[in-house]
């Protein structure tokens, strides 16, 4: 006798979860799946026990709902969406850690992130030369990880974090859906390629074929909120696309390292901030309390020229000194200033400066292909925009050349101001002076008169606008982002350059010359780069997207309100494309008899070609036996899930269809060579486009399948939904409470491995 077959898929991890599930994704790369939750949680699982690697909790800034997941194809970057705040956020998969985001138009209801598979010796060689860029550039220094004050330096810990967004030279591309007919592309998952129009309906599923020809959409249209909603599917034509690739893959490359830079120089942008304390800002907090205070007439610069030129301070200004500042707080105050400026000073040079030198590059590549018309113009790349984008890059790097030199000058005007103070406070507190501090040159001393003319004059103007009379600390209003001016712009009076541009008629419209705005801060200037840098980014997207037309259009069926308790986003239709045979599948169900019947639609991508058997429907025939029902009655499986296992393989939960209390589950394996096998030419459908599908159900071919020995009967499970991965071949099960969860393997049989093999030996 044969022994009793085992359960195919082999069962390798349970849980019961304590927040439901709303969506899954299986990584393409590794064993990980991917889960969000009601509670606005995204969360990374083993497949091995179900284990949990990370979770990232909602976030006030990001937001709190969860609506779409996709993998980067090279399993190292995880985008998701959420609803409330419109973002789109991507995750590194080794630590729950926000790498990039950006805002879009509208909620999103779906994402795909899929792999260009086309090949052309065009393409190779690009991919080759891709790294032409780090022969040319300095190697872009890591970010410093955070800055310790206690310690006043950065941590040896560097994240290099920044450069696992630009990933692998082949284009992918992250396929966004949203509510209202919205439909994004973005390249690289971080430059929008395409705006597309022309899609009615809140976007149920959408799948970007890796040849880049056509784009399938399900929408779903609902004409008043409490008419039952229409799905439909759309084919959009995006044979711009395919044919300009390699124009696109090298434009978007471009465009993914200019997006990338930006936010290296944000990054560094923050670090310098950090490193910026609000111990600088104590001279002039203590300056203006003191003449908020004081009762003598004298001003306060006077009174400090006094202390330099006659060695006596009045009461008043003793008292500030000795008592508030102290000999010990000067100290901290001056090392404050020198450790905090040379941090920013280091950063501006390494990072700043070499972050926009490689944006200046890239941009200049870029306006190099904008001129090349005939191969980059019908992309929408306008050289005009691309020049003001590498004119504001330039003014960016003169303002923070500019910071340099003030930082270098302040440095110098404060070392000799707090010796010089250093040394009068001693002599206040009749300390002993060491002799070497007490030599003070007069170079010296009209060097603290200068720094004291020039930064220790009261501004009640600045009162009215800070708060304070002073502005002795000039580094920080550069880095500070509430406001755009400069409190004390940099003096350039008698500057010999600026007269010779002020005289000069010819080169003030010269575009060989940077703008500079010697009244703005960084921010501001690095705010307009990156304004005028996203407008040079706009208009590819909106001429590629306007580029995009409707190749078909079919209304396929209405959906029933009672399903509308499930999330939104495990419900069929699904959609998958075939990269070798070039075709686009839709899987969906349709009610028939009370029995949901699973349909197939299929498109070739290619918009001009037609295919035989575009749909079938098909139907399970017997293949549960139970030992007290034998009878031979028909049994009718609806099915309550399907999704693409791999090219050749749908996985589908089945339910049995019988008066019977207990309904078995069953998830199963669908080859679709035998839903394709009979070719039965003679039965083709005919499609009335003037009805919905669902009116014309009846007419469908209908092919009946036996399945062999790949199901699974899933006891003690009331599983409603599967999310798959054909490359890892691994399944999870979801239960219809969102709750239960259930991982196979699904090329291995339980537990039958040990038998079968001596077995072997025996026979």
């Amino acid at each position: 006798e044969s022994p009793a077959a085992m359960p195919a898929f082999r069962q390798v991890g349970e849980k019961q979860l304590p927040q439901e599930v709303v969506f899954m994704a299986w990584s393409p790369k590794r064993d990980l799946i991917a889960l969000a939750n009601r509670a606005g949680e995204v969360l990374l699982h083993r497949l091995a026990n179900f284990q949990r690697v990370w979770s990232l909790p909602p976030n006030e800034n990001t937001g709190k709902e969860v609506t779409a997941l996709a993998w980067r194809p090279d399993g190292k970057i995880l985008a998701f969406g959420l609803t409330d705040t419109k973002r789109i956020i991507l995750c590194d998969v080794e630590k729950p850690e926000s790498l990039h985001s950006f805002s879009v138009d509208s909620s999103i209801t779906y994402m795909q992130w899929m792999e260009v598979t086309e090949e052309s010796s065009v393409l190779t060689s690009f991919y080759n030369a891709e790294d032409e860029s780090n022969l040319l550039l300095p190697k872009l220094p890591a970010l410093p990880k955070n800055y310790s004050t206690t310690a006043k330096i950065f941590s040896e810990e560097k994240s290099d974090e920044i450069m696992k967004l630009l990933g692998d030279v082949r284009l992918n591309a992250l396929v966004l859906g949203g509510s209202s007919g919205f439909i994004e592309i973005y390249a690289y998952g971080m430059f929008k390629i395409a705006t597309v129009t022309g899609v009615a309906g809140s976007c149920r599923g959408l799948c970007l074929s890796s040849d880049l020809k056509s784009l399938s959409v399900i929408t779903e249209i609902q004409d008043s909120p409490d008419s039952e909603a229409e799905i439909t599917y759309f084919q959009l034509d995006t044979s711009l696309l395919s044919s300009y690739l390699p124009e696109v893959t090298r434009m978007a490359r471009k465009f993914t390292h200019i997006s990338t830079l930006l936010q290296y120089i944000k990054l560094s942008l923050t670090c310098m901030c950090e490193a910026w304390e609000e111990i600088l800002m104590q001279m002039d907090s203590r300056l203006t309390k003191f003449v908020q205070e004081k009762n003598t007439t004298t001003s306060v610069q006077d009174e400090f020229m006094q202390l330099l030129l006659w060695g006596k301070a009045s009461l008043e200004l003793q008292a500030l000194l000795m008592n508030q500042l102290t000999v010990k707080g000067l100290k901290k105050l001056g090392q404050s200033i020198e450790s905090s400026y040379s941090s920013i000073q280091k950063l501006v040079i390494s990072h700043l400066q070499s972050g926009s030198e490689a944006l200046l590059y890239h941009l200049s590549e870029l306006k190099g292909m904008a001129l090349w018309k005939q191969k980059y113009e019908s992309l929408g790349l306008d050289a005009s925009g691309i020049e003001e984008a590498i004119t504001a890059v330039g003014s960016f790097i003169l303002k923070a050349n500019e910071l340099l030199q003030v930082i270098d000058s302040s440095m110098k005007n404060f070392k000799a101001f707090f010796r010089w103070l250093y040394v009068a406070m001693l002599r206040m507190s009749e300390d002993h002076v060491l002799p070497e501090l007490n030599k003070m040159t007069q170079k010296d001393i009209t060097f603290v008169a200068d720094f004291l003319t020039e930064h220790f004059n009261e501004a009640p103007e600045l009162y009215n606008r800070k708060g304070k009379y002073f502005n002795v600390e000039r580094v920080g209003q550069y880095l500070k982002d509430e406001d755009d001016d400069l409190v004390s712009p940099p003096n350039i009076e008698g500057n010999q350059w600026f007269n010779f541009l002020k005289n000069s008629t010819h080169l003030k419209e010269s575009p060989l010359l940077f703008p500079y705005y010697p009244e703005k801060s960084l921010h501001f200037v690095k705010r307009q780069m990156e304004g005028v840098i996203d407008q040079c980014l706009q208009k590819p997207a909106d001429v590629i997207g306007k580029s995009v037309h409707q190749a078909v259009c079919m209304a396929l069926y209405k959906t029933s309100q009672s399903e509308d308790s499930s999330p939104q986003l495990f419900k069929l239709p699904f959609l998958w494309n075939d990269k070798t045979s070039n075709i686009h599948y839709v899987l969906f169900t349709i009610l028939e008899n009370s029995v949901s019947k699973i349909h197939i639609l299929r498109r070739p991508t290619d918009t001009s070609r037609s295919i035989s058997n575009g749909i079938l429907a098909v139907e399970f025939g017997n293949f549960l036996t139970n030992s007290i029902n034998e009878s031979s009655e028909a049994r009718c499986y609806s099915c309550l899930d399907a999704h693409f296992y791999d090219d050749e393989t749908v996985t589908v939960v089945l339910k049995e269809s019988v008066e019977q209390e207990e309904k078995e589950r069953v998830l199963a394996q669908l080859p679709l060579s035998s839903v394709y096998a009979d070719e039965d030419q003679d039965r083709e459908f005919i499609w009335d486009s003037t009805k919905r599908l669902d009116e014309q159900c009846g007419e469908v071919p209908t092919h009946t399948v036996f399945l062999e020995n790949q199901w699974r009967v899933l006891e003690n499970m009331k599983a409603q939904y599967v999310s798959v991965n054909g490359i890892r071949k691994v399944s999870c099960v979801l239960s219809s409470n969102l709750r239960h969860v259930r991982v196979f393997e699904m090329d291995v049989e339980d537990d039958g491995e040990v038998e079968e093999e001596e077995e072997e030996e025996t026979t």
